[in-house]
């Protein structure tokens, strides 16, 4: 390799790789400022004025949880006559559906799929039974507050709103609020951005709303809050972030099992894209095409932008100190990633946590995308334990 083609390589797999973290939302600044959008106008309806709503909460295997998930649920602030709650149970072994009958008297209804396809089969199956207009999303593991069905309502009183998404809060295991961290707010402020400019590109999974239309169309193998958000576009609406509506849920038991998440999520999402690569089509999707691109598929692809700067910085280090200098940068970032693995205690520092954090991600975000590769899906899936 010539030390011209070396160093062009340099900074552009450096650019590719900094592009969805850094660039990507500097654009987004940019274009709100170039073209200030309008938010969204929510309304506060009299309960006489409140639509239907069905509130649908997928389940499998949750014996353990889902007393307490129904006991928080029936606690909603909403007109009886106008929400109805449907227990979505994909195929369930265990005695998730018995304990859901017995809570038949206040009225919830179970509707259990007719074989085990999945999360997206099981809402599926629900949506076919549901009379709400506004169709309510949520798992098993996440809380609401008593308002918060009644806060989501509101953002559907602006036309151009297909879909809502909450924004979510972790509890720790000893009751306080944790994920609150630099990458939280991170993907927080990026979300509000999208929301404004094209709509957002993936809602909350564990807890959003959409108009019963946007939920004709259901791909049972793509995840539901991506496809919802695609459906939204394809309807001339988008989807927006609700920052006043929040849901809660613990992290989990076992931190090791945080990655096997991770992995899960990444492919699943990588299989969604894979099986809509229409709304990479600028032409077809406009702004919210750009979006998908910046935010999805160029963020998937950074672990291998980092693999090829850290070969290209081994090779052309030599040919002036800054190069080397960028070597030795790389390798005690990773350095310190893996010294945060192998120590968990020295994640109590913060520079560490973040950089074991986005390495973790990345490291996820290969291993997802050579299954995806070597043929393998996911579709059924198993809570994590919590």
């Amino acid at each position: 390799m010539s030390n011209g083609l070396g160093q062009v390589l340099f900074w552009s797999l450096l650019l590719l790789a900094t592009y969805s973290y850094f660039f990507y939302p500097l654009i987004l600044r940019i274009l709100l400022a170039a073209k200030p959008q309008g938010t969204v106008q929510t309304a506060a309806l009299d309960d006489d004025r409140l639509p239907m709503v069905s509130l649908i909460v997928t389940a499998y295997n949750e014996a353990g949880r889902i007393r307490d998930k129904l006991e928080n649920t029936l606690e909603i602030d909403y007109p009886a006559d106008r929400i109805e709650l449907i227990v979505a149970s994909d195929c369930s072994a265990d005695e998730t559906d018995e304990i859901v009958r017995g809570y038949s008297d206040r009225g919830v209804r179970l509707v259990r799929a007719g074989e085990r396809l999945g999360k997206e089969h099981a809402q599926q199956c629900a949506i076919a039974e549901a009379r709400g207009g506004i169709l309510v999303f949520s798992d098993v593991a996440t809380r609401k507050p008593a308002d918060a069905i009644r806060k989501l309502v509101a953002y559907f009183a602006d036309p151009a709103v297909g879909a809502v998404s909450s924004e979510d809060r972790f509890i720790s295991q000893d009751g306080g609020l944790v994920g609150e961290g630099a990458y939280v707010r991170y993907e927080m402020w990026l979300r509000r951005m999208e929301s404004r400019l094209a709509g957002l590109v993936g809602l909350s999974g564990s807890f959003f709303a959409a108009r019963r239309e946007v939920c004709e169309h259901w791909d049972i193998h793509s995840p539901s809050d991506f496809n919802t958000a695609l459906n939204s576009v394809r309807l001339g609406l988008k989807a927006v972030t609700a920052p006043d509506v929040l849901g809660y849920y613990r992290d989990l038991k076992d931190p090791g099992r945080e990655y096997q998440r991770k992995l899960r999520t990444v492919l699943r999402g990588v299989t969604g894209l894979a099986r809509h690569l229409e709304v990479l089509n600028p032409v077809r999707f406009g702004l919210f095409a750009f979006q998908v691109w910046s935010h999805k598929l160029m963020r998937w692809l950074v672990p291998w932008f980092l693999l090829g700067l850290l070969i290209v910085t081994l090779l052309i280090q030599g040919i002036h100190w800054f190069y080397g200098l960028a070597l030795w940068g790389q390798l005690l970032f990773y350095g310190l990633a893996l010294a945060g693995h192998l120590n968990p205690k020295l994640r109590a520092v913060s520079a560490v946590r973040i950089i074991y954090f986005f390495v973790q991600v990345n490291v996820a975000i290969a291993q997802a995308t050579l299954q995806y590769l070597g043929g393998r899906r996911m579709t059924t899936w198993q809570p994590s334990a919590r």
